[in-house]
């Protein structure tokens, strides 16, 4: 099979519902701790890639650090923090929001949309979850004096030099290309290279390109996410770790010893996705003791907790 039971829904003593999916942890030698599914089958990372694209341009002269590096690698919620961060990384490039080509959208976090929709605000570009780091596209380009209109075109030199970065990486050829809901090209590797690029960057040496960019995200994980956001949570708990999200049920985190976790809910939902992580991160041996609101996810009824989202026995090792 290609995914298993990662995650059962019991609704009081009932099992309800479950969820499959793949999972691989990677120690800190690379060797797999656990496997669970097919993790060497190529898969999207969907926005769990936004480190690798970081690094890319990192590698390429992209001059950012501290909060503004860390919305480079974001998905983040569209708080107006989010957007003044955007804000400053365009005005670095000379250009305004018009210079966004990312879909425009509206904020994510619920308390951030409320007073989006109060203000009487509709979609932008500005308030997509993508927006950083397509203001970050658009500041490397001007470092290189590449071409701005055409930034997301799979031949253009950033997405060359980030497909590059990425196969380096994951130590394997993309095996699938795609268009990303933000319009980016998306290039698909299997879970375990999604993992050993994870590790690598959070295990490099301090002074590194790599370490640049996981140090900024775990310093400033509320640029990364947002406010109640469960991968700011995560590296908020675990110092020095580097964790993104992404969409259809992906989620991936490296941590300071090199050792990884990369997973995929095979329903693409995000309900499971925490509980999972935090599963196999026990597996690994990391005290998640800090991370009990992330260990299982309540089930309700009529507004009460009545059960609970659960790893499977699967991810016991």
């Amino acid at each position: 099979m290609v995914h298993e039971v990662v995650a059962e829904v019991w609704r009081g003593e009932f099992l309800e519902s479950v969820h499959h999916g793949t999972v691989v942890a990677l120690g800190a030698d690379g060797r797999a701790v656990l496997s669970v599914g097919r993790p060497e089958l190529v898969a999207f990372p969907r926005s769990s890639n936004k480190p690798v694209q970081g690094l890319a341009m990192v590698r390429h002269g992209l001059d950012l650090d501290g909060e503004l590096l860390a919305l480079a690698c974001a998905s983040h919620s569209g708080e107006d923090f989010h957007v003044e961060g955007v804000r400053r990384i365009l005005a670095k490039a000379g250009l305004g929001f018009d210079a966004l080509q990312c879909t425009p959208d509206l904020p994510i976090g619920e308390a951030a949309l409320a007073a989006h929709l109060k203000a009487g605000r509709g979609r932008a570009p500005e308030y997509m979850n993508c927006s950083g780091k397509h203001a970050a596209m658009l500041l490397t380009c001007v470092r290189n004096g590449w071409s701005t209109d055409d930034y997301l075109a799979f031949e253009h030199p950033l997405q060359v030099a980030i497909r590059a970065t990425l196969e380096e990486l994951a130590g394997e050829r993309v095996g699938a290309v795609g268009v990303d809901g933000c319009g980016a090209p998306l290039f698909g590797i299997s879970l375990n290279g999604l993992a050993r690029a994870f590790g690598r960057m959070a295990g490099a040496r301090a002074g590194t390109e790599e370490h640049r960019v996981a140090a900024a995200m775990n310093a400033h994980p509320e640029h990364v996410g947002g406010t109640g956001r469960d991968v700011t949570a995560l590296m908020r708990a675990l110092p020095g770790a580097m964790a993104k999200d992404g969409a259809e049920g992906v989620y991936a985190i490296g941590l300071p010893d090199g050792s990884a976790v990369a997973l995929k809910i095979a329903d693409g939902s995000s309900r499971a996705r925490a509980v999972v992580m935090v599963a196999a991160l026990r597996a690994l041996g990391v005290d998640v003791g800090s991370l009990t609101t992330l260990a299982t996810v309540p089930v309700l009824g009529h507004g009460r907790e009545v059960g609970a989202v659960r790893p499977a026995l699967a991810l016991a090792g």
